[in-house]
């Protein structure tokens, strides 16, 4: 993949932002730092960068896809109350690919888990 200033600069967005932001999103906090990325470049560079295994494309966490600057193998945690996206470490349940494909026989290509709940943040705030 060739290099772009916008390609770097929506990375860069992607990375110290790591809430796991939807385009919009994204789109926003590029706004904020006075960046001329469109909403069609952005789109357009965040699918070749997942495509290239640049970021990570998240699909079925809600209606719009989230984009994870996080590659490695993790699974993630949505809090319903403040609808924030954490990571959580794959070690949390080594076995689960395993026990699934001995289980079923399916060949297992990629997965994603997802856990919700409140986080310690949205937690702390209730019981104040």
């Amino acid at each position: 993949m060739n290099y772009s200033k916008q390609r770097e600069k929506i990375l860069d967005v992607l990375t110290n932002n790591p809430i796991h932001p939807t385009a919009d999103e994204l789109l926003e906090f590029l706004k904020c730092e006075n960046s001329n990325v469109g909403l069609t470049t952005l789109y357009r560079n965040l699918n070749q960068m997942a495509s290239a295994g640049m970021i990570k494309k998240i699909d079925g966490l809600e209606s719009s896809a989230h984009f994870d600057h996080n590659t490695f193998e993790h699974y993630h945690f949505i809090c319903k109350e403040c609808g924030k996206v954490f990571d959580i470490p794959s070690s949390v349940a080594p076995s689960v690919v395993k026990n699934t494909r001995e289980a079923t026989g399916f060949d297992i290509i990629s997965h994603d888990i997802v856990f919700h709940g409140i986080c310690s943040e949205c937690k702390k705030r209730k019981e104040s």
